[in-house]
């Protein structure tokens, strides 16, 4: 068995609250996407119901002063002067517009300094330090259940109920909407999106599952808002099997691909399919 060691932990959010919809937004974190590592960190998306943000998680080296230029006697603690030693600033005379700030408690040798030593700066410890890159947010009308980014390293894509937007991991501000299934009649809506994953090869296709049991494979060359699929997975329902929990057990809460793409694993209430 694989061994875990604790490395670090931080606050991904904060409790929100939208003053225009009057409406808290939790802290708790809804998903967690790894992105590709570069030059020694390790990059994240996280993302509650309504804020996806992009960390940096990188170790850092803490630097301390080792080694001052004066005696040790004169040197407390981590690196600090000692009171004695700062004494000498009670002591300064002004003359002719130029400050001596030289005392009796630090003098000169009489044969003077053999040598000047600048302070060594030595770095032995490192720490675990994340910071927020970037914050997507103001996209979603309604909670975001999913995150999943692409292969080609540069876009991901964030669910809600009703619509998939895709973002650049550079730009914060503005996303594009490629799914919507929110009908012009609100009453007309008889399923909600539960879960949007990308291909782990191929940029340009995904897969998003819905509340009635069935996952769809859209790609994104077909056109730039994608309300037709290119293939659709569902079981059929069989004669007079529908019944009050039909719905609540067909829908599919969650969606993976394979490691080779071929393959999609889904969840649903009851089983793994």
């Amino acid at each position: 068995h694989p061994e875990f060691r604790y490395k670090t932990e931080f606050q991904s959010h904060e409790p929100e609250f939208d003053y225009l919809k009057s409406l808290e937004i939790e802290e708790k974190i809804n998903k967690i996407r790894w992105c590709q590592a570069a030059n020694g960190a390790l990059f994240l998306l996280s993302t509650n119901d309504k804020t996806i943000k992009y960390w940096k998680v990188q170790e850092k080296k803490i630097k301390k002063v080792s080694e001052m230029n004066i005696g040790s006697s004169r040197v407390v603690g981590n690196g600090s002067i000692s009171s004695s030693a700062i004494s000498m600033s009670s002591k300064r005379g002004l003359s002719n517009g130029i400050y001596h700030s030289l005392s009796s408690d630090l003098s000169f040798p009489a044969g003077g300094i053999p040598s000047l030593r600048l302070p060594v700066v030595s770095s032995n410890e490192t720490s675990l330090v994340a910071r927020c890159r970037r914050i997507y947010a103001h996209a979603h009308d309604y909670h975001i259940n999913s995150i999943s980014n692409n292969s080609d390293g540069e876009t991901f894509i964030s669910a809600d109920d009703l619509r998939i937007n895709l973002w650049n991991l550079e730009i914060s501000h503005q996303s594009f909407n490629i799914v919507d299934v929110k009908p012009a009649n609100m009453e007309d809506l008889t399923e909600v999106i539960t879960s949007a994953e990308f291909h782990p090869t191929h940029c340009n296709t995904l897969a998003y599952s819905s509340s009635k049991g069935s996952i769809r494979l859209i790609d994104l060359r077909q056109s730039a808002l994608c309300d037709s699929h290119s293939k659709l997975f569902e079981e059929v329902e069989a004669p007079g099997a529908r019944s009050f929990f039909t719905e609540i057990i067909a829908s599919v809460s969650d969606i993976k691909f394979s490691k080779d793409g071929r393959y999609i694993l889904s969840r649903d209430y009851m089983t793994l399919k």
